[in-house]
């Protein structure tokens, strides 16, 4: 298999974009200048994980088109510990959750949310098991 290793999320206003995700998820950042581009490389998840750490990974998947959703399209999923403590962090710093938590049999409860930018994400409060 050919893994996905990296993601990209489009901004308008920069600032606003890394105060948004660093302070809502706890993400660092790194504004590589005009140079590169003005990109922004995003760290979610060390890559060197020592025990008791959680290294980073990423899986996907694939949904059906339904008429009545809001903002289908290609998204991130980001993992958190509290869905109602992460929907009032999304609110509180500009983003807007579309809809409420929804459960997942065996998975979680999951939300879609737009950001400062936006781009449509969704986090889920994974069951642990």
């Amino acid at each position: 298999m050919n893994p996905v290793v990296h993601f990209e999320i489009p901004y308008k206003n920069a600032e606003r974009a890394v105060t948004f995700y660093s302070k809502v998820f706890g993400w660092k950042y790194e504004q590589l200048g005009s140079d590169m581009g003005d990109y922004i490389l995003l760290v979610t998840a060390v890559s060197d994980a020592k025990p008791g750490e959680v290294a980073g990974a990423i899986n996907g998947g694939m949904f059906p088109f339904k008429e009545d959703w809001p903002a289908q399209y290609p998204s991130i999923v980001i993992a958190i510990n509290d869905i109602n403590e992460t929907i009032l962090m999304i609110n509180e710093n500009g983003g807007e959750v579309l809809g409420d938590p929804m459960p997942i049999p065996g998975t979680g409860l999951y939300v879609s949310f737009l950001d400062t930018e936006g781009s449509r994400l969704s986090i889920l409060q994974p069951v642990f098991k």
